[in-house]
């Protein structure tokens, strides 16, 4: 018996752990069932610290080599000495590189950042998101970046996020740290994804971030400090929205199988 079609993911985000934090229990879970997987990572050079382990917690996901973009992080200067900031980069330029991406890999489903930039708002995540939604319109449109290679069109965009009445736990665990947290209206939310069955490939991955594991405000930190049964809660269900371009009204395209 054929197995069901399940959509090929690209996930974009701005910073390693993201992917592990925000989406790596869908990442997992498209793997395991035979789909390809990769990241895109907006912020941090090949030579950073922080490059080995996203490739081992892209490892722990199935989703294959990093893709990096190169920038440098808006509030950490060694993520690419000599490169731009992120948020500094022509908009252009930024949106042309992504589109390589997405045109190179040809992924069913793109997902991102929300609008509100995560929990935190943090300026990288707010400009990916804008980023990203202009690359995956992009990528479909021959006139626009021809150098970016043959066009490609994703069926769908979504962004991790989370809902007013699931942020729960992280309340205060960020706000003991002093961040700041921001949540969308629950009617944003368009699924919310149990990765139960995945969570212990996401925390795998979690844990490869080894430097943000060590740190007391990263999130990473901040979990890997809670007791077992606090974390599972947290990390068991991954919320997100459907922004556009996307199919028509009917289209079978969906997130997850």
């Amino acid at each position: 018996m054929n197995r069901p079609h399940c959509p090929s993911l690209l996930g974009v985000f701005a910073h390693p752990d993201d992917e592990s934090l925000l989406a790596g229990g869908v990442l997992a879970q498209h793997h395991a069932a035979g789909a390809r997987t990769a990241v895109v990572t907006a912020t941090w050079g090949p030579d950073s610290r922080r490059a080995p382990e996203l490739s081992d917690a892209l490892a722990a996901l199935g989703a294959g080599a990093p893709r990096l973009l190169g920038y440098n992080d808006a509030r950490n200067p060694e993520a690419a000495p000599g490169r731009p900031r992120l948020v500094d980069a022509p908009l252009d330029e930024a949106v042309s590189r992504l589109v390589a991406h997405i045109r190179d890999f040809r992924p069913d489903i793109v997902v991102g950042h929300d609008a509100l930039g995560q929990l935190t708002g943090h300026p990288d995540h707010v400009r990916t998101h804008q980023i990203t939604l202009l690359a995956v319109e992009a990528a479909g449109l021959a006139h626009l970046h021809p150098e970016a290679g043959p066009p490609w069109q994703p069926a769908a965009l979504y962004a991790a996020t989370h809902p007013e009445s699931g942020v729960g736990l992280l309340r205060p665990l960020l706000e003991g740290v002093g961040k700041t947290v921001l949540a969308v209206p629950d009617s944003y939310v368009a699924t919310s994804v149990d990765v139960t069955p995945w969570a212990d490939a996401k925390w795998a991955a979690i844990l490869a971030h080894r430097s943000e594991v060590a740190r007391e405000r990263p999130l990473p930190g901040i979990l890997a400090r809670l007791a077992e049964t606090d974390r599972n809660r947290i990390i068991r269900t991954e919320h997100f929205t459907r922004l556009t371009p996307g199919p028509a009204e009917g289209d079978p395209v969906q997130l997850t199988t």
